[in-house]
């Protein structure tokens, strides 16, 4: 008998949703951990949702952060590009509307991420089709 035609191809996706730091730092050891999992896995997408950088994080309440809201995200990004880079996922990033630095309007608009590659996506919440 003929064999059967393959089926389709098969993709890892791993999800994850914020916040991505302890309660008390914004040192972003949670986020740092999952890295880890996305260097080991090596998924072949990576869903990552807000909040990255929560407003109701107790630093953030008390205005005690070490920089800016959207320096603290650029940090959190940064991390994201640089533990991803080996694994070579493609990511998509959703934001919260707990998102501090961002719009806190609904429906959300992308994160302006220029630093983001042409193949990842920053998308709006919740997510809508974009065709380029």
């Amino acid at each position: 008998p003929p064999l059967a035609p393959p089926g389709p191809e098969q993709r890892a996706v791993l999800v994850a949703c914020g916040p991505y730091a302890t309660s008390d730092s914004v040192a972003f050891d949670p986020l740092s951990d999952l890295l880890d999992v996305i260097a080991r896995d090596r998924p072949d997408v990576c869903v990552l949702f807000g909040p990255f950088v929560d407003a109701k994080h107790e630093q953030v309440e008390n205005c005690q952060l070490p920089a800016s809201f959207s320096d603290v995200f650029k940090l959190c990004l940064k991390m994201i590009l640089e533990g991803t880079r080996s694994a070579a996922p493609h990511l998509v990033l959703v934001p919260s509307s707990r998102d501090v630095h961002h719009d806190c309007i609904y429906p959300q608009p992308p994160f302006p991420c220029p630093e983001l590659p042409k193949e990842d996506r920053a998308v709006t919440d919740p997510i809508t089709p974009r065709f380029t």
